[in-house]
């Protein structure tokens, strides 16, 4: 009964005229920063952070996060339909999102991952009414060794997502990793691989990493084809917005196994919600009878990275909440928020804050069904982009993302840094290497480093610390079987590619 008192004492409070109209205000431009590639909701927040100085703790808070999990509903457009993820995490969604626009069902992908991101969200915030307790203590009962383990088990997930070259997979990864080194060493303060670059002292911006290696990538890469008009335009109506029966069969189970994965990174502190939809494609590719079509627009490579994405979005707020330890750089502003309003996160919020706490997941709640509401009816719009021709869509295109690239940190030398990742993610197209485990491993090489380092420290440089409890056992057993089971596929997948070449001749 207390967890419905309490929801009813937040919804009380969200449904005031003032926390509505900027839940409204925040899921709405959220949803905007997110559909235009080059601005996510880190660039948005970080512009309107002095806004909330003028505002109620409850409402700047709600409007906050409202662009935080809206971003995350409209970045999945960019991905569809223009092969750009307007966030980092819908990079995933390229994949598979943008072939099937380029078959004609950009109203399809965009409808299932609306649904899969609304069910996904709510979810993530069932989690956080009824679970937040226990699962802050799990969360918090984890070491370094087990980060590490954890960790080390999404980046090698992350390196099969190259499908039958595991060894490309590994290298992209391994590249990311090496990259996620330049700047100051977080243990000794010294400068390292910046090459004199005293721009490159925080290391390399994500955004400018991102953004160079989906966004510029893509459009050197229409350029070179020549291609004016690379989509396939579709007349879009609401039978066309509506996926069939097989559809629906084929994204339920993806979608609910997308949603627990996402709420379990989500909750994980320093984790955020950028493992989650790599974990999940991995998880279904595996999965299928039919792994080859991964790739070439199988619905369930949208169906569950949304649902994980938004997901972990929601259940982020846990840990930033109840343990004020931010899931990604997004929950760092918000924990800036919070206490620029004289707000301490931490365990006590909850008992300290009821209103604010309690309101926010009402918000949650609300927000959702506004996204709802909004996306659907707007999907025909979005696909109108494809009618843009691309020698007005190129520019435009190049302008945001430099825009977008620019106004994180207020530095030209960032520009530059998406420039040259752009010329290196074309080189990656031509010569078929993936892309997402490059990304994966330069956002979480660096926290895996930090937590390698303090467990060996803790222990005094003896490495069975990370054997030392069963969930760090765990995972480093699950990446070795990931590791072997992926050489074997690609070996025996090259084996029937060379038994098939003979037969051929033969034939």
């Amino acid at each position: 009964m207390e967890y419905w008192s309490n929801l009813a004492t937040g919804f009380q409070t969200a449904f005031g005229w003032e926390p509505l109209l900027f839940c409204f205000v925040g899921v709405t431009l959220g949803t905007f920063v997110g559909v235009l590639p080059g601005i996510g909701a880190l660039a948005a927040i970080s512009m309107l952070l002095p806004v909330t100085f003028y505002l109620d703790p409850i409402s700047a808070l709600i409007m906050l996060a409202g662009i935080y999990y809206g971003a995350q509903y409209g970045g999945s457009t960019a991905s569809i339909l223009l092969n750009t993820p307007g966030t980092v995490t819908q990079a995933v969604t390229c994949l598979d999102g943008h072939p099937m626009a380029k078959q004609g069902r950009a109203g399809v992908a965009l409808f299932t991952t609306t649904i899969t991101s609304f069910i996904g969200g709510s979810f993530a915030i069932l989690l956080l009414m009824f679970l937040a307790p226990m699962l802050a203590s799990v969360a918090l009962s984890f070491g370094s060794a087990e980060y590490f383990a954890v960790i080390l088990f999404g980046l090698v997930v992350a390196s099969t997502l190259s499908g039958e070259a595991p060894i490309k997979g590994f290298a992209m990864v391994a590249l990311g990793v090496m990259l996620g080194f330049v700047g100051i060493d977080g243990n000794s303060g010294t400068m390292r691989y910046q090459f004199g670059f005293f721009e490159l002292s925080d290391g390399l911006n994500l955004v400018a990493v991102a953004m160079g290696l989906f966004g510029i990538a893509e459009i050197l890469s229409n350029l070179v084809r020549k291609e004016s008009a690379p989509f396939v335009i579709e007349k879009v109506t609401l039978r066309s917005m509506l996926p069939t029966r097989q559809d629906v069969r084929d994204s339920a189970w993806p979608t609910a196994r997308g949603t627990l994965i996402g709420s379990f990174a989500g909750i994980l502190p320093g984790t955020g919600a950028a493992i989650a939809p790599f974990i999940a494609y991995i998880t279904e590719k595996r999965l299928s009878r039919t792994p080859e079509r991964f790739g070439n627009g199988a619905i369930e490579g949208i169906a569950s990275p949304e649902a994980s994405n938004n997901a972990a979005a929601q259940a982020a707020f846990v840990p930033t909440l109840s343990l004020g330890i931010p899931g990604d750089a997004v929950m760092a502003i918000m924990l800036g928020a919070l206490m620029i309003h004289g707000i301490v996160p931490g365990p006590q919020l909850i008992a300290q804050q009821p209103v604010l706490f309690w309101a926010l997941i009402a918000s949650f709640w609300i927000g959702n069904v506004m996204l709802l509401v909004l996306n659907i009816p707007l999907i025909g719009v979005w696909v109108r982009v494809l009618q843009i021709p691309y020698h007005v869509l190129y520019p435009t295109m190049l302008f945001l993302i430099c825009v977008g690239v620019y106004s994180t940190s207020n530095s030209i030398m960032d520009v530059g840094v998406a420039l040259v990742f752009g010329f290196i993610g074309y080189f990656m197209i031509l010569l078929r290497y993936p892309t997402a485990p490059l990304l994966l491993g330069f956002i979480l090489g660096p926290l895996m480093e930090v937590h390698l380092r303090r467990a060996l420290m803790i222990s005094q440089g003896d490495f069975s610390t990370f054997f030392s409890s069963a969930v760090g056992t765990g995972f480093l057993i699950a990446s070795a079987l990931v590791i072997v089971f992926s050489i074997r596929s690609a070996r025996l997948a090259r084996m029937a590619r060379l038994d098939a070449v003979p037969e051929k001749q033969e034939a």
